[in-house]
């Protein structure tokens, strides 16, 4: 078994708190597909209203 890289981890808690002003209690409990389910949303969200072609936050 591999552990989640830390780093990522922090980020996609960053980007979700920033954009969605959840609280780390409610970052913590999400499973790692659905956190990062959610990055993917709220960054193409973000990705329609500014008329980027980049996205806000890419999983890599």
């Amino acid at each position: 078994m591999s552990l989640y890289p830390q780093d990522r981890l922090y980020q996609e808690m960053a980007f979700l708190a920033y954009y969605l002003h959840w609280s780390n209690e409610d970052l913590m409990a999400l499973d790692h597909w659905e956190r990062r389910r959610w990055c993917r949303e709220v960054s193409g969200i973000n990705q329609k209203l500014s008329g980027n072609e980049q996205k806000t936050f890419e999983l890599k």
